[in-house]
């Protein structure tokens, strides 16, 4: 798996994304029973509401993702415990725009 990890611009002041290397790093959460993970990129959403994330998931396909996973941040809401009111929308758009790529909800 070649991964793209997008995560939330408001999370970004206080979260390094540790538990999502973690997770890829252990093969925990989102990535339990995965063999070979390569991090393509690292990028923040764009900020509310959203509208870069499919400019940067196209991004990270360019540069040879084949999966891309919306991170904990944005679906779970994780550290604080306030989902992405935009997460729908955002992996629609991925989806419909990127069809050939795996979408993962969460990271850890």
């Amino acid at each position: 798996m070649k991964l793209g990890i997008i995560r939330c611009m408001q999370t970004e002041d206080y979260c390094p994304g540790t538990a999502d290397f973690k997770a890829v790093r252990e093969r925990t959460g989102a990535f339990a029973g995965e063999e070979d993970i390569e991090i393509v990129g690292f990028i923040n959403c764009g900020g509310c509401p959203g509208k870069k994330a499919l400019l940067r998931a196209r991004e990270l396909t360019k540069r040879g993702a084949d999966t891309i996973a919306l991170a904990s941040c944005i679906t779970k809401g994780t550290p604080i415990g306030y989902p992405c009111p935009f997460q729908k929308k955002m992996r629609e758009l991925i989806e419909r725009d990127l069809p050939h790529i795996r979408l993962i909800d969460y990271t850890h």
